[in-house]
């Protein structure tokens, strides 16, 4: 659990614009600047990942509108993401995709953000083996996490392999948090965008009930 404490720090090669290679890639550059929405997809070129990294994109005016910065992130390397993104999306790229597609190419960075699907050991005779939870391979789970301009993770949540994410539900996340923090009020279950919040006390809370 990485809610409260700082987002794990790291530099490691992406691709950014749709196509252009960057060395040290770090969450470091948005901090006091832009909140973060950072997430894990298991693989590139297979089938759940692309609907999740494209309806993302096709929603990024509405996190550009927030002044939130979309990342993802894969233990692929640098070069399967700039091939797939240059496969267009008829072909099952991702072609158009355009923030940016971090490379966790040693798996270190799933690993300290809690999400690679399982574990390293050693067998009988010594060897190092991969111990998949459920048998999955080494691969991150679905994992998102929206971390604050001081580089707090403020939400966080982690999806099976087979279970695809919700954009609307990133972005209902993001309102609340922003509320919260222009407002210093809280927000209540099912709460969206426009609505009132109620204060953070017993006479706020019962007055909220009571209207509702």
């Amino acid at each position: 659990m990485l809610v409260g404490k700082q987002a794990p720090v790291f530099h490691a090669d992406a691709v950014v614009n749709g196509g252009d290679f960057e060395e040290n890639f770090s969450l470091e550059q948005y901090k006091g600047n832009k909140h973060v929405l950072f997430y894990f997809y298991p693989l590139d070129f297979t089938f759940v990942c692309p609907t999740e990294i494209i309806a993302f994109q096709k929603r990024i005016k509405d996190f550009e509108d927030r002044n939130v910065q979309v990342i993802g992130c894969s233990i692929d390397s640098k070069f399967s993401h700039w091939a797939w993104l240059n496969t267009p999306q008829n072909d099952g790229g991702i072609q158009g995709v355009m923030y940016p597609l971090v490379a966790d190419v040693n798996k270190t960075i799933a690993l300290n953000y809690g999400v690679l699907a399982g574990h390293y050991d050693y067998n009988e005779t010594g060897e190092m083996i991969w111990v998949g939870n459920l048998g999955e391979n080494a691969v991150a789970y679905r994992g998102l996490f929206l971390i604050d301009k001081q580089g707090i993770v403020r939400h966080q949540v982690v999806n099976d392999l087979p279970l695809g994410r919700s954009v609307d539900e990133a972005l209902r996340m993001i309102d609340a948090l922003q509320f919260y923090e222009e407002k210093g009020e809280v927000c209540p279950a099912n709460w969206h965008r426009g609505e009132d919040g109620l204060k953070d006390n017993a006479e706020g809370i019962a007055s909220y009930l009571s209207s509702h």
